[in-house]
């Protein structure tokens, strides 16, 4: 039986989750009242905190939780809240900022794009349709996922190393599916375009790497001089400014490290690792209220950063840990952290104006109700506003220098010519997208795990006669078994684009290749094996290349269908057959697979053919004649008795047989209400003749028949001698 307390909490933490968090806090107000155990209060002051906070009332909140801090310091959990209300709340700011200020004219965009500013290109430099999804930079070594997306051979390892599990794509959310880090390997094809393409580029991402190795080892002038040559090269590459300002801070050049991380926030202010760069920056520095809320952009970007939010929680605590006498320089007033608004605002519009009014900030952020007299009236708040601002008195003077150097950048930038349009369009030659298996313009290009890249066809032909890659020999078993050809986006987006006229002529090869296949009265695909019959389901095994390709052929096509035919020895298979439908493929890793069929026309071959290994013909459809008058009276008499004579032959089985039979053409099919409204007539002649023991040969004529009366006949003359055998 729950205590009157316990159901009063049970109410506070519903009314938390219906968003009425007055209540909430008003109940935790009153709970407080009646408790003195300081570790039950610390949990009622934060969860009270909590609800103040999301209801708006930040003053009283930030007070709660330093009261709270007053009992113990404040861990993480006390405060994962709080960082998710003040990281939601600059993501909510920073989206209505971007709508107020509405879409741009033509010229504001070209602008952002020269300036690398959000939503206006991945890499600030012309460069988006190269762009990796996870660094938002140039593509450098190039991994092609399963699921056809492209992105950076070091950024899909380093992401499954930090968050410890399969890689997500990041456009699509699909899992990679590769367990291995060590098995991702580069596109061959689009990184040799790449480097064809943009050589500056790729040369700065070969420095990088021999950059990061020298910093592995510990040789951080070396490595600092790669990245110096590197951003000559690449001067609008954030990557750069971001991991040379992480050596700046090995060498304990903090200033420096703060001034490339702030140039790669400007270059993409949308990138949360470079957030991270100028928080750490400067946090070296003693300056954590302005880093704290660098983290808490970085989490309004990828809310799961566990770097980020970690780092916000410890800066957080220190913030909200009681005001001794010695008040640290570095810490600002509780509602400075909320400054969220101006402050992306001035990290996307001019980011290098870190400095802001804390009582300007505060003023447009809290309700009117929470203005700040409520906060600046206590002393030793105000004792760390005057802290916070003779502290940026003496950093006027050094910003101002920074600034020289930084407009000097800015030039520098906005002269940089693009080079997409020379670079490609300048470059291309169709040759380089060409299928190395049938020596024309990629279409539907798939990338295999080993990195190779051929048209989707050619591929799947390949593997119908060895599972393994084409190019290198590598086994692709699972590959196969998985059957994941998803084509790869960036390279159709490339042919689409950048050739288009080469793309419709390839377009209309196959879709005249395909209007052919799919035409079901001429040369249709024939299957030589056994008997089948309409209505009857009819199990293959197909293992054979020529049958695989065949299958896949139908499939493709949208007909689904192809010809089953007796084999013959003069002719290569018989005159008449049946068409089968597929309903359903399963795949086997060696490429074999079982596909399951029902019959559906009879026909006749008119002309035999063969294409690419298999049977085809030319055929003609068959239908049963219709008869009327005393002609019809008569069928339906003798269907009548065939019908009954065919359930004693059945019934007469013995119980495995026909269990056995059941389960491989399901049971005997009931009379029909109308015998000719089927062109093929009845359903249960079928089955019958399917399940009787005749030869293929025996069976065959039945399949010619036009008249439902002369099959009748026949399958009753069948059932007769069957029935005086097992009477001898």
């Amino acid at each position: 039986m729950e205590t009157e307390s316990e159901m009063m909490l049970h109410l506070a933490a519903e009314a938390f989750q219906s968003k009425n968090f007055d209540l909430a806090a008003d109940i935790y107000e009153c709970q407080l009242a009646l408790l003195g155990d300081a570790g039950s209060r610390l949990e009622l002051m934060v969860k009270r905190a909590d609800a103040l906070t999301f209801g708006g009332k930040i003053t009283e909140a930030f007070e709660m939780y330093r009261q709270a801090s007053e009992i113990e310091k404040l861990e993480p959990v006390h405060l994962a809240t709080l960082i998710e209300y003040l990281s939601g709340s600059t993501r909510r700011q920073d989206r209505a900022e971007s709508q107020r200020r509405g879409p741009r004219t033509g010229e504001e965009a070209r602008a952002g794009r020269e300036l690398g500013r959000p939503g206006d290109g991945a890499t600030g430099g012309g460069y988006e349709d190269f762009s990796c999804g996870i660094c938002l930079s140039f593509l450098f070594e190039p991994v092609t996922l399963p699921c056809g997306h492209c992105f950076c051979k070091k950024c899909l390892e380093r992401e499954r190393k930090e968050k410890e599990r399969p890689v997500m794509c990041k456009e699509c959310r699909d899992s990679s599916r590769v367990a291995d880090g060590q098995s991702y390997r580069v596109n061959v094809v689009l990184s040799n375009l790449l480097a064809k393409w943009f050589p500056t580029l790729h040369q700065a991402g070969q420095l990088r790497r021999e950059g990061n190795g020298l910093y592995a080892e510990r040789k951080m002038e070396a490595a600092l001089e790669k990245y110096n040559q590197a951003i000559l090269i690449a001067p609008t590459d954030h990557i750069l400014f971001s991991n040379r300002s992480q050596i700046h801070s090995g060498l304990k050049r903090y200033e420096k490290a703060l001034r490339d991380a702030e140039m790669a926030c400007r270059l993409m202010p949308r990138w949360s690792k470079g957030h991270i760069r100028k928080a750490q920056a400067l946090v070296s520095l003693g300056r954590t209220e302005e880093a704290l809320r660098e983290y808490l952009i970085c989490l309004s970007i990828e809310p799961d950063c566990r770097l980020a939010k970690n780092e916000a929680h410890k800066l957080l605590s220190d913030f909200l840990a009681p005001v001794t006498d010695q008040v640290p320089e570095h810490i600002s007033d509780y509602s400075s952290i909320l400054s969220s608004r101006a402050h992306t605002k001035a990290s996307i519009g001019a980011p290098f104006q870190t400095s802001l009014s804390s009582e300007s900030s505060l003023a447009s952020t809290l309700p009117a109700n929470e203005k700040p007299e409520g906060i600046f009236g206590k002393p030793e708040i105000r004792r760390i506003n005057h802290c916070l601002l003779l502290k940026r008195k003496r950093r006027s003077s050094d910003e101002k220098e920074e600034r020289k150097e930084r407009n000097g950048d800015q030039k520098k930038l906005k002269t940089e010519p693009d080079c997409l349009s020379s670079g490609v369009g300048g470059l291309l030659d169709p040759t380089d997208l060409e299928c190395s298996l049938c020596m024309r313009l990629f279409y539907e290009p798939v990338t295999t795990p080993c990195g190779h890249t051929f048209c989707l066809r050619c591929l799947e032909r390949c593997l119908d006669h060895n599972p393994k890659c084409p190019l290198c020999k590598e086994e692709l078993s699972e590959y196969l078994v998985q059957r994941q050809y998803c084509k790869t986006v960036l390279m159709e987006n490339l042919i689409s684009q950048y050739l288009p006229s080469e793309l419709v002529e390839r377009q209309k090869i196959h879709q005249d290749e395909m209007a052919e296949l799919s035409n079901l009265n001429k040369n249709v695909p024939i299957f030589v094996c056994t008997m089948a019959f309409p209505t009857v389901p009819c199990p293959l095994h197909i293992f054979e290349p020529c049958y695989r390709l065949m299958i896949r052929r139908c499939m493709e096509t949208g007909t689904n269908c192809f010809g089953m035919c007796l084999g013959d020895d003069l002719k290569g298979f018989a005159d008449y057959g049946c068409l089968l439908e597929i309903r359903d493929v399963k795949f086997f890793s060696d490429g074999r697979s079982v596909v399951d069929t029902i019959g559906r026309r009879r026909f006749k071959v008119i002309q035999h053919r063969e294409r690419d290994g298999y049977n085809t013909a030319d055929i003609e459809y068959l239908e049963d004649v219709k008869v009327e008058g005393v002609a019809e009276l008569e069928l339906h008499t003798l269907h009548d008795m065939v019908y009954d004579q065919a359930l004693v032959w059945v019934n007469s089985l013995k119980a495995e047989q026909k269990e056995r039979i059941e389960g491989h053409f399901g049971p005997m099919p009931e009379k029909d209400s109308e015998l000719q409204a089927s062109p093929n007539g009845p359903s249960w002649c079928w089955w019958l003749v399917a399940v009787l023991p005749l030869e293929g040969r025996a069976q065959l004529p039945f399949l010619a028949l036009t008249s439902l009366k002369d099959r009748l006949s026949g399958i009753r003359k069948v059932l007769l001698f069957m029935a005086q055998s097992r009477h001898r």
